[in-house]
């Protein structure tokens, strides 16, 4: 069983028993709280002689003085014969007020301890505590899988307002509610029996009566060398019995005192069980110190935060699940479709491909990677394949690659297709390392491997062009993603640049309706974005979005873009039509690997033509002034430089550091924005130095010569594009 399906099933089915846990736990903490603003804490150098002096002063039938893990001190005695408990002010002795152990319910208590169901409400509540040890330690995987490893870890996070919710309390609470956990465990395993903490028996000790008077406390010597903080208990010997001694518990142990010659008469060594108890009470209760208290309160309060978050984020999953439909028996398909998705996404492509393959009379049957195989009918395998995390197999298809190496290849050929995302320097590498995988094995192929970047219909469309020509058959891939929830958005400004000879492009500023807090935890409305992430547009009459990237983020209070006219390009066509009012459908797919981290290291941004949209977004959010330096490439200051007066302005800011300009199609224009790279090729090493990051964005073309500038920029200093994206310092968002 996987890491997630670990933590998704035991977070729903044990995650009712641990709200219950957790809430009653943050209710618990509020004693530790009220014990301290109850009674002063006694200095940890007092000597305990001086405090049963003090003691004895102000409560003669004191019988015993007890050290609260709070510091307060508390004294039992009788009035009459009423018992009765008081704390005292260690200072002076001075009976402050009376002591309760627990000012709440006792039903409270019973209810975290055991669910009001006794000992088996006690063995409930032990199992409770191991799952959530289970689903913490699968949280800190699934986390670290999430972010890209321990470096990553404190990373903006992305998603849905649930997916953020869970990701970033999960960051700052996950290892207090582990600990919560494992302390819970170790009481439990004390309170049920199954650690003894001490079977020694008590000694039968007595005071050798010798016709002297006792001594009072403050005269034994043990007491005047023993300091308070040591201190948990003190008992009095009783006054109608002479034999009767003193008994003295500390966090070493506990020992037996002759009441007239002061001699120790025995010692008991704390046992480790013993000491090990003591500490999980401690941490699990937060009896020592009130702030410790308060945060077990937060985190206890928390359990019902993530089991929430936990119950959307299950139930938007299962909305995205796959559902193949016209699937052929296994035994009767001569093409088989295997795929691996860790999000779901790919499935969609994989029905795409099983509807096109069926309309031209093959029987198709699509199953998950992990089934892979084939049978006496099968004449082609297709598969494809997702990549997850830091290059691993999604988790369902972890262990595919040694299923499929314990098969016999045969000639029927086996084509991998690719999906993953160019900014991740593990671009497809489990799609990779599967096709190798095969090869190595003796499959065929009837395709060479094709990597699609981010879910690219275009790519795909093109893909299957050639699968149509290797196969011989009409087959078209007109592939419509399932999308996720889309919002309508209000074009609030629009900004027009000159055609000329060229396309037409605006600068488009839309609004988003607002949303209710359960609505977007649901969901639905327009999910959290930065400059750089995308955004996708629905045109009317079509299903397949078409992505654009963002220069602006949620803090801005709008959502804008850069358009230019496609030569027959439906969405483009119907941006620039849009007048003010007028609405469009859109969603946001979120862009990590492009965005800049939170950093006082150099930037440098790199765009040509619309491309420098995502660059102005960064820009626009340099609210730190982080030094900024910006190449920008377009034909002719007149008419294509997007964002200019900004641009000029954020300058002036210091938002900006530096700005370089190339101009193609004017005389002394600068030529390409890759040869004003190399006229600053000093400036440049210098920048790379001092650890810069660089933000590529434009044309795959443009992208292509910025690499190859760069590449021969830096190689004095032994630096290239692939060691910045393998240190993750250099992303491109190319179009």
């Amino acid at each position: 069983m996987s890491w997630k399906a670990i933590h998704r099933w035991l977070g729903l089915t044990v995650g009712c028993l641990a709200v219950v846990l957790g809430v009653t736990g943050a209710v618990l903490t509020i004693d530790p709280v009220q014990q301290a603003w109850q009674a002063p804490a006694a200095p940890g150098d007092l000597p305990v002689a001086t405090l049963v002096e003090r003691v004895t002063r102000t409560v003669p039938t004191a019988e015993e003085i007890r050290h609260l893990p709070s510091g307060a001190i508390v004294v039992f005695s009788f009035a009459g014969d009423q018992p009765q408990a008081t704390y005292v002010d260690p200072a002076d002795g001075r009976v402050l007020s009376a002591w309760q152990a627990s000012s709440l319910p006792r039903w409270v208590k019973n209810l975290h301890r055991s669910l009001l169901m006794g000992d088996a409400g006690r063995w409930g509540a032990a199992g409770v505590a191991l799952a959530m040890a289970l689903v913490c330690i699968s949280a800190l995987v699934l986390l670290l899988r999430r972010m890209g490893g321990w470096r990553r870890l404190a990373a903006r996070v992305r998603g849905s307002l649930a997916q953020r919710i869970h990701v970033v309390a999960g960051r700052v609470v996950l290892a207090v509610l582990c600990l919560t956990s494992l302390t819970a465990l170790t009481m439990s395993a004390s309170t049920l029996g199954l650690v003894v903490l001490d079977s020694r028996t008590e000694p039968d000790v007595l005071s050798v009566v010798s016709g002297q008077p006792a001594l009072r406390g403050e005269q034994l010597v043990t007491m005047q060398n023993l300091a308070v903080k040591d201190l948990r208990k003190l008992n009095f010997p009783g006054t109608t019995d002479p034999e009767d001694t003193w008994k003295v518990t500390t966090a070493q142990g506990q020992g037996w005192i002759d009441r007239y010659s002061g001699q120790m008469l025995v010692w008991q060594d704390a046992t480790v069980a013993q000491r090990v108890n003591h500490l999980a009470v401690v941490l699990h209760t937060g009896e020592a110190s009130w702030p410790w208290a308060v945060v077990l309160g937060c985190v206890g309060a928390s359990v019902l935060l993530f089991w929430l978050s936990g119950v959307v984020l299950w139930w938007q999953a299962r909305r995205l699940e796959p559902h193949i439909t016209g699937n052929a028996p296994l035994a009767q398909a001569d093409v088989l479709i295997y795929v691996a998705s860790e999000g779901g996404s790919t499935w969609g492509f994989a029905q795409t491909l099983q509807d096109a393959l069926s309309q031209v009379g093959h029987r198709v049957h699509t199953s998950a990677l992990e089934n892979f195989q084939t049978t006496a009918a099968t004449r082609q395998v297709f598969v494809l394949a997702a990549t997850y995390g830091e290059g691993q197999a999604p988790a369902h298809a972890s262990h595919a690659l040694e299923h499929i190496a314990k098969l016999k290849a045969n000639a029927v050929p086996v084509t991998v297709l690719g999906f993953g995302d160019r900014q991740f320097p593990t671009f497809c590498a489990f799609a990779e390392t599967l096709d190798q995988k095969l090869r190595a094995l003796g499959w065929l192929s009837l395709l060479p491997l094709e990597c699609i970047h981010q879910q690219s219909g275009q790519q795909f469309a093109l893909w299957g062009v050639a699968l149509a020509q290797a196969l011989g058959e009409p087959l078209v891939l007109e592939h419509a993603p399932r999308v996720p929830p889309a919002t309508a958005l209000t074009l609030i400004a629009r900004q027009d640049y000159s055609s000329g000879a060229g396309p037409a492009t605006a600068i488009l500023r839309f609004a988003w309706p607002a949303q209710s807090l359960g609505a977007r935890l649901r969901g639905h409305g327009l999910a959290r974005f930065a400059a750089g992430d995308l955004v996708g547009i629905l045109p009317p009459g079509s299903a397949v979005p078409r992505y654009y990237s963002l220069a602006s983020g949620q803090e801005d209070g709008f959502l804008e873009i850069c358009a230019r006219q496609m030569a027959g390009g439906l969405c483009s066509t119907h941006l620039l039509g849009l007048k003010m009012g007028d609405s469009i459908t859109a969603f946001i797919r979120s862009n990590p690997g492009f965005a800049l981290p939170r950093t006082r290291r150099p930037v440098l941004l790199i765009g040509a033509g619309t491309g420098v949209a995502p660059l102005a977004g960064f820009i626009r959010r340099n609210d730190r002034h982080r030094p900024m330096h910006l190449y920008f490439g377009g034909r002719d200051p007149a008419r294509d430089f997007y964002f200019g007066p900004d641009i000029q302005h954020w300058l002036v800011e210091g938002r900006l550091t530096t700005l370089h300009t190339a101009f193609s199609r004017v005389p002394e224009g600068g030529g390409y924005v890759q040869d004003a790279l190399r006229r600053d090729a000093e400036s440049l090493r210098d920048w790379m130095m001092r650890g810069a990051l660089v933000r590529v964005c434009g044309g795959r073309a443009m992208a292509q010569g910025v690499a190859e500038a760069l590449d021969a920029v830096l190689a004095p200093l032994q630096l290239s594009v692939a060691k910045l994206k393998a240190s993750e310092r250099y992303a491109e968002d190319v179009f």
